[in-house]
């Protein structure tokens, strides 16, 4: 582990930095697969919204 001795004595122990690396850009299928996953969460959460509404409405009165 890296310590260092400031003055006075004290050590100090310094956390490993990561390596750092450039990201990359989206390929076309990688692109093409986060749309398909957005329209397929969207119509989950539009079904889920459906099913309260229409439980909501069709709810016994008591």
């Amino acid at each position: 582990m890296p310590y260092t001795t400031e003055d006075g004595g004290r050590v100090n122990n310094f956390a490993n930095e990561p390596k750092v690396y450039k990201a990359e850009p989206p390929t076309d299928s990688e692109k093409r697969n986060y749309l398909i996953l957005g329209v397929v969460s969207a119509l989950l959460v539009a079904g889920g919204i459906a099913i309260a509404f229409y439980a909501s409405a069709n709810a016994p009165v008591s």
